[in-house]
Order: structure tokens, then C-alpha cells, then sequence
């Protein structure tokens, strides 16, 4: 008779199912998901955006950079030598074409004792260089000053249309300004005021935009309702005349 086979214990199969290393968990479905929400934006971006728009309003080039000093040398020299200008001219009470004239007689003067100093010495004319206004610069200034002028153009045909009520209002005050301005003085120190007023007002708008424009808009809202006020007490009790209609024969 033959014996019965050796049967494992139990406990032996739970230790050796203990051993073994547990298999890793599946993923859960949550780390599948990507998120969805935009990024944060970085800290300043709406401020940059204010910046870079004012820059692109003024043309987003070199003279953009030259009125936000954002070229601090070259804004300095722009300023600084218009302001030499003026006190020279209006402080000094000295006129431009004598200065012109002195000017061009020393510059000749000292070419040509320098160009006969140079033959003297070195037995040699001097090498000159020869100096030549480009085509290309007086272009671009020419297609830059079109484009300003078909803009004003532009303007001035909406506010004519009456369709634009603040570029209307803006307008007429600026004008009124130049006008008191013109009664105190005369162009060059208007011009020297027009080139402090671009290198400083850009600036200083660019810093307060929210608050200028939160201002412009309330003027501009009470503009229209003193507006409204008068054209009801005043301008539609004028008596109109009769209008008659064209018939066709």
C-alpha cells in the first residue's frame, strides 16, 4: 500500500505569500488628468503691457525710445541741446544768422589753415572725406511725415463728422492752449516747450494710465451731460425755419 504524498502546510504558503513583494498599485485616474487652468502671469506683465502699448502708440521705434527715455543718452542730448538752443537764442538775445555765418567762417577758417599746415609739414594735401546726405534717411523722414499728416488729416475728418466727441473737445483745448501760449512768446520758445512737453507728458502718462484715464473718462461723461443740459434748455428752443419739400413735377 503506498503511502499518501507529503501535503504543504498552510503556513508555509502564508509565509511565503508574505515574501513576496506586493505588485505596484495602478495609476489613479486623477494623475491622468492634466490641469487644465491657464499659468499665472508673471508678476508686472499688465504693467508691461501698458508700457509696450504707449511705446507702440509713439511708433514703437527709436524716436518711441528717444520720448520715454528709454535711450537716457540720446533723450538727454535731445533735451539738453534744445535747451542750449533756446537760452542761447532768447536768454542771449543773439540772432540765428549771424551765428550761422560765424560758425561757417571759423569751420572754413580752420580747414584751411590745417589743410596748409598739412601741405607744409608733410609735403601732402590732407584726405578730406567727403561728406554726402543719403537718399535713403531723407526718405524714410519723408514717408514718416506723410503718414503724420494723412493721421491729422484723418482726425480732423472725424471730429468734422461729429463723431467723436473727445477727440473734438481735446482739439479745440489744445488750441486754445497754443493760442494763449502764442500770445506769450514766440516760436522758437514754443518749439523748446513742444520738445520738453513729448520727452516729459509720454513718460508721465505711461506711469499713471489707469488714473489719467479714469479722470479723461469722467470729464468726458460730465462733458456730455452739461452738453445734453444745454442742447435741451437752449439749442432746441431756437426757432428753426420752416422746411419745405421738393416734390418732383
Amino acid at each position: 500500500m503506498a503511502e499518501p504524498s507529503e501535503t504543504v502546510e498552510p503556513k508555509a504558503v502564508e509565509i511565503a505569500d508574505n515574501n513576496t513583494e506586493p505588485l505596484p498599485s495602478p495609476p489613479s485616474s486623477n494623475s491622468d488628468k492634466v490641469d487644465a487652468s491657464p499659468p499665472l502671469p508673471p508678476e508686472g506683465s499688465e504693467m508691461l503691457g501698458k508700457k509696450q502699448a504707449v511705446h507702440r502708440v509713439l511708433g514703437a521705434g527709436k524716436p518711441a525710445d528717444v520720448l520715454l527715455w528709454r535711450d537716457k543718452k540720446a533723450s538727454a542730448a535731445v533735451v539738453g541741446g534744445a535747451t542750449i538752443i533756446w537760452a542761447f537764442f532768447e536768454v542771449l538775445q543773439y540772432h540765428l544768422l549771424p551765428i550761422l555765418c560765424y560758425a561757417f567762417m571759423l569751420v572754413i577758417a580752420l580747414l584751411f589753415l590745417w589743410s596748409n599746415a598739412h601741405i607744409f609739414i608733410y609735403k601732402s594735401p590732407p584726405h578730406l572725406p567727403e561728406v554726402s546726405i543719403k537718399e535713403e534717411p531723407l526718405l524714410q523722414v519723408a514717408s514718416a511725415a506723410r503718414i503724420e499728416i494723412n493721421r491729422a488729416i484723418g482726425m480732423l475728418r472725424d471730429i468734422a463728422s461729429g463723431r467723436d466727441v473727445k477727440k473734438f473737445l481735446a482739439v479745440v483745448v489744445g488750441l486754445w492752449v497754443l493760442s494763449v501760449i502764442g500770445n506769450w512768446c514766440n516760436f522758437l520758445t514754443l518749439f523748446y516747450i513742444a520738445v520738453v512737453l513729448l520727452h516729459t507728458v509720454p513718460v508721465f502718462y505711461e506711469k499713471y494710465k489707469d488714473k489719467i484715464d479714469s479722470l479723461a473718462e469722467k470729464i468726458v461723461a460730465e462733458s456730455k451731460k452739461k452738453y445734453a443740459i444745454f442742447n435741451e434748455k437752449v439749442v432746441s428752443k431756437v426757432p428753426k425755419g420752416p422746411l419745405k419739400d421738393k416734390k418732383d413735377d
